[in-house]
């Protein structure tokens, strides 16, 4: 965690669904998943490359790797649901999300990462939308923090795109450039 500010870590706090999980809270956090594209788009329209290469603090990501994380980190989620609803109880493979951060293609322009997250969110909320209460109580298991339904899972992302969003906001609002 940064010690000196954890805000710039955590903008928008951690995830913290109130227990238990209601429909109602499910079926807003599924509106989040569906907008976040379209937001981030909106958000880093107006980058530079020189901005996109900034980092959103000190020893974080830059902009352009977060944007190329989200994509990253949303598909391993849906595959994640696709397990926990064709197995029982599924133990899923965790990834190196700072190693993928690394790679090259994460040093390339966002426009494809931005059409991946499109395509995938779309894709991701027809399916979060179609399946009933009992499918969202379905489990897998993280081999590092252990079982989650799908329900928490559902709030985890949404809080997951919106963490990252004003990660680029604040940076934005920091250096000016809103």
């Amino acid at each position: 965690m940064d010690t000196e500010n954890p805000n710039l870590r955590y903008p928008i706090g951690l995830f913290s669904p109130a227990e238990p999980v209601k429909p109602q809270q499910v079926h807003g956090w599924i509106d989040n998943i569906a907008a976040l594209p379209a937001d981030l788009r909106r958000v880093v329209s107006t980058l530079s490359e020189r901005q996109l290469d900034t980092p959103y603090r000190p020893g974080g990501w830059t902009a352009r790797q977060v944007v190329h994380h989200l994509p990253d980190s949303h598909m391993n989620s849906l595959v994640r649901f696709k397990w926990a609803l064709t197995e029982a109880r599924p133990v899923i493979k965790a990834y190196d999300e700072k190693g993928w951060a690394e790679l090259p293609d994460c040093r390339k322009p966002i426009a494809p990462s931005l059409d991946l997250l499109d395509a995938l969110h779309r894709r991701w909320v027809s399916l979060l939308r179609s399946l009933s209460w009992v499918q969202l109580q379905r489990e897998f298991v993280h081999p590092e923090s252990g079982p989650s339904t799908l329900a928490e899972t559902v709030g985890a992302y949404a809080w997951h795109g919106r963490h990252h969003l004003a990660h680029i906001e604040r940076l934005m609002e920091r250096k000016g450039w809103v």
